[in-house]
């Protein structure tokens, strides 16, 4: 079984999804992670990412592995070095190219495959997983998802000013909202919930009351 949660930076989907998985006993597959890490592997290698011929080679020789809590990129654990405020932003860019997209696509179908997983990220409801039992989109208020950010960056040890987080997240939105492949939008059978003024704990007990009441009908 395939659950997917979608919607845009702040909305709160990364801890919902993983909240969801480990009250439903499934696996979580954080798609934005891998985004970051692809992100990653092209900058350490210096490949431009608008440059297809050298990012789809490199790509073709990337072995990605998400084990619980981690992922790997040819065997080397990225999950820390990928949580930065400068690979957030580049892995935005790098998943406005359809090549990228393509690929990684491919790579999260693959990991779900014959596993029952909740599935986060942007476009995982309308693209990656569209005939998904359950699909979610969760959207807030751009002030709401700006200061979570901040407090989660904060936590994070990342001295960012709010301000430089409010222009980061509207020129995220504008990228993931109008890109070409896989645009960030909810998909036509997804169930939209706006947690502006839920906590953490009340999101997760609204998506298992909007499970229950699907079930039933």
């Amino acid at each position: 079984m395939i659950v997917t949660i979608d919607g845009p930076a702040g909305s709160g989907k990364s801890t919902a999804a993983r909240g969801l998985a480990k009250r439903l006993g499934f696996e979580f597959l954080d798609t934005g992670a891998m985004y970051r890490a692809v992100a990653y592997a092209l900058m350490q290698k210096g490949i431009n990412f608008a440059d297809q011929s050298p990012v789809v080679a490199f790509l073709e020789a990337l072995r990605i592995e998400m084990p619980p809590n981690r992922i790997l990129l040819n065997g080397e654990d990225v999950s820390t070095v990928i949580r930065t405020p400068e690979i957030a932003s580049a892995s935005s860019k790098v998943a406005a190219y359809p090549y990228v997209r393509h690929f990684l696509v491919e790579q999260q179908r693959a990991i779900a495959r014959g596993r029952s997983m909740v599935c986060e990220g942007r476009d995982q409801g309308t693209i990656v997983f569209p005939e998904a039992r359950w699909k979610f989109f969760l959207t807030a208020s751009a002030a709401s998802r700006a200061l979570r950010r901040f407090h989660d960056m904060q936590q994070r040890g990342q001295n960012v000013p709010f301000e430089q987080v409010i222009v980061e997240q509207e020129e995220r939105d504008h990228r993931d909202s109008t890109r070409d492949a896989g645009p960030l939008r909810a998909a036509d059978d997804a169930i939209v919930i706006d947690t502006s003024e839920m906590n953490s704990g009340q999101v997760l007990d609204r998506l298992e009351e909007e499970m229950r009441r699907c079930h039933r009908g």
